[in-house]
C-alpha cells in the first residue's frame, strides 16, 4: 500500500475554504476546486516506495499487470481508467455534456485527422474515451442534471413573466418531447449573445424575486438567480432552466451518463470518472461552445434527476450502483471496536477517508507496516495486495468491476 500525494486545482471556481477544511489546512484565499488521486498525466497522484516520490502513471507505466491485475489491464489497457476527485464548487461550474465511447472515439478520430492541436481552445475531443461519472455529497450539494420534464419548465418559464421567454414555453408545451426540448436549446443557445442579454436579466430578476417569495419553484428560482449572477447575460441561463435543479444531502449522489446535460453549483463532494478529458460545453463559460457537436452529443430525454443512495452488502461495503465498469465507488463506515473490513483485492483500488480516522493494513501481520488515514488522505493499494480497515470514521472505495 502506499501514502498518495496530490494536487489540488485552482480553477475559479472553486471554494476557498471546502478543502481546507476536510485537510484541515489553512485557507489560502485563494480557490481549491478539486484534489485529484490517481494517474491522470495531467496531475498525476505520487508515491513514495523508498526512492523518492515518483508519480503514479509512471508507477503503472512500469508493470500495468503487477498494479492494475491482469482481467483490467485486459478489458481497459495499461492505464488506471478512472480519476477520482474531491469536488469543492464555490460558484457555478459550466454547463456541459459527454460524449458516449462510440462518439468519442469518431470524433478524435476526426479532429486528428483534421489537424487539430490537442491543447487548442476550440478542440472537442482531448482523447477518445468517453467521461462518465458520479459525484457523491459530503456536504448539502446542488446540482442541474438532464432535462426537466417540458410541461414542467414551461410553468416555470411562464411564472417569471418575462415576455421573451413566452415562445420557448409554447414550444415546450405544443410539441413532443423530444422536438420540444430540442427545438428550445437550439434556439436559446443559437440566439445573438447581445439580443438575449435582455432576456437573461429580465428572467434574473424575477428569478430572484419569486425565490424570495417562496412558492412552487422557490429553490429553482432562487439557484438561477445565482447562476445568472455568476454569469450575467449568458445564453446559458436560460438553457440552464430547462434542467432538473438538485438538492443532495450528504451521503446522496448523481450519476451522469453519455449526452445528460448536468452542471454542479455548489457544496463538497467526492467525484470519481472515467479517465477523460471530453467535454461539450452549453454555456455557463468563456471557453468554446460548439453548438452544432454539442446538439448532436446531447440526449433530448426528460426524466427526475435519479438520486442514488449506496446499497449496504453482508460485509459492510456500501456501493453507488452505476451502469458502467471503469470505476466501483463505495464506501466503509468505521466504527472503534467492529470487526475490520477487507475490501476484495482483484484490481487496484484507492481508498480515501473523509471523515474521522482509518488505519489501512495487512491482514493477519501486527508487525507488518500500516497507513493512518486522517480526512482528506488517501492510499492506493495495488492488485493483489490485501489490506484490512479498521478505525473510526468513513472511507471511500475506488476502483474497476473487471
Amino acid at each position: 500500500m502506499d501514502r498518495l500525494t496530490n494536487t489540488i486545482r485552482p480553477y475559479a471556481w472553486g471554494s476557498t475554504t471546502a478543502i481546507p477544511e476536510l485537510l484541515g489546512t489553512t485557507p489560502t484565499g485563494e480557490p481549491q476546486a478539486e484534489l485529484w488521486m490517481g494517474a491522470h498525466p495531467g496531475a498525476p497522484s505520487r508515491i513514495d516506495r523508498g526512492n523518492g516520490p515518483v508519480p503514479l502513471d509512471q508507477v503503472i507505466a512500469a508493470d500495468p499487470g503487477g498494479e492494475l491485475g491482469t482481467p483490467a489491464v485486459e478489458r481497459f489497457g495499461p492505464r488506471l481508467p478512472f480519476l477520482l476527485k474531491l469536488l469543492a464548487a464555490g460558484s457555478p461550474l459550466s454547463l456541459q455534456v459527454h460524449p458516449d465511447l462510440a462518439q468519442a472515439a469518431a470524433g478524435f478520430a476526426d479532429e486528428e485527422a483534421r489537424g487539430i492541436p490537442v491543447d487548442a481552445p476550440h478542440r472537442n475531443y482531448k482523447d477518445a474515451n468517453h467521461k462518465p461519472e458520479m459525484i457523491v455529497a459530503l456536504t448539502p450539494f446542488e446540482g442541474l442534471c438532464g432535462f426537466r420534464h417540458p410541461e414542467e419548465t414551461a410553468d416555470l418559464l411562464t411564472g417569471l413573466g418575462v415576455d421573451s421567454l413566452k415562445p420557448y414555453a409554447d414550444l415546450l408545451r405544443a410539441h413532443p418531447e423530444e422536438a420540444a426540448l430540442r427545438e428550445v436549446l437550439t434556439a436559446v443557445l443559437g440566439a445573438e449573445r447581445a439580443a438575449m442579454a435582455g432576456t437573461v436579466d429580465e428572467a434574473a430578476e424575477a428569478a430572484g424575486r419569486l425565490a424570495a417569495e417562496g412558492g412552487p419553484h422557490a429553490d429553482a428560482y432562487a439557484a438561477y438567480a445565482a447562476i445568472a449572477h455568476a454569469y450575467p447575460g449568458d445564453p446559458g441561463v436560460i438553457a440552464a432552466m430547462l434542467l432538473n435543479h438538485v438538492r443532495l444531502q450528504p451521503g446522496e449522489a448523481l450519476f451522469l451518463g453519455a449526452g445528460i446535460p448536468h452542471a454542479y453549483l455548489s457544496g463538497l463532494g467526492v467525484e470519481i470518472m472515467a479517465n477523460s478529458d471530453n467535454v461539450l460545453r452549453c454555456g455557463l463559460t468563456p471557453k468554446h461552445v460548439d453548438i452544432p457537436e454539442l446538439l448532436r452529443i446531447v440526449r433530448f430525454q426528460a426524466g427526475d434527476a435519479g438520486v442514488l443512495r449506496p446499497e449496504a452488502s453482508p460485509d459492510g461495503e456500501e456501493l453507488y450502483g452505476t451502469p458502467i465498469d471503469e470505476f466501483r465507488l463505495s464506501r466503509y463506515s468505521l466504527a472503534a471496536g467492529a470487526a475490520p473490513r477487507t475490501p476484495h483485492d482483484r484490481t487496484a483500488q484507492i481508498l480515501l477517508c473523509t471523515e474521522g480516522t482509518a488505519v489501512v493494513r495487512t491482514p493477519g501481520d501486527p508487525a507488518a507496516p500500516q497507513l493512518t488515514l486522517e480526512r482528506g488522505q488517501s492510499a492506493y493499494v495495488p492488485a493483489g495486495e490485501k489490506v484490512e480497515l479498521t478505525g473510526e470514521g468513513t472511507v471511500f472505495r475506488a476502483t474497476v468491476v473487471a
